[in-house]
């Protein structure tokens, strides 16, 4: 994991093809979603970190802006072999130090039921009562910058 870079992207960035295929691999196809799935209207509007090497995209996390202060962190996919290896954890904390540089206070994201505690181990707390989105379990959590 030494060799892996951290940028920020967007759409038109040649890297976000594979950010899209890491996303649909890690969070849509297991759930049996199409392809298409995989992308929100508000893609252009959000900022997207992706951990990188030799141009396979390896970790990504995504943060949608709300207002000035705050918004959600949504689609954070890390390669299966990476993962236990705390890439999550440094992607989580790279967005989380820019988006403090930005004037952002707070982020609040929608985590599946089974990495509640990994967001709990960064800070977050739940909030709200468990539901479901995308046929699964999950919890709204949140925190301070």
């Amino acid at each position: 994991m030494t060799d892996l870079r951290f940028d920020f992207i967007d759409p038109r960035h040649p890297l976000y093809a594979g950010e899209l295929e890491l996303r649909f691999r890690v969070l849509r196809e297991p759930l049996g979603h199409a392809r298409e799935d995989v992308k929100f209207p508000f893609e252009d509007d959000s900022l997207h970190l992706v951990a990188h090497a030799d141009g396979d995209v390896r970790g990504c996390v995504l943060f949608h802006p709300e207002d000035a202060h705050g918004g959600r962190l949504f689609q954070m996919a890390v390669l299966p072999a990476l993962q236990g290896k705390g890439l999550g954890a440094k992607l989580v904390r790279a967005l989380e130090e820019e988006l403090r540089t930005r004037g952002f206070r707070h982020v609040h994201l929608h985590a599946r039921a089974p990495v509640v505690p990994f967001y709990e181990r960064l800070g977050y707390t739940l909030y709200g009562e468990p539901y479901e989105e995308v046929g699964i379990p999950h919890r709204n959590m949140q925190r301070d910058l």
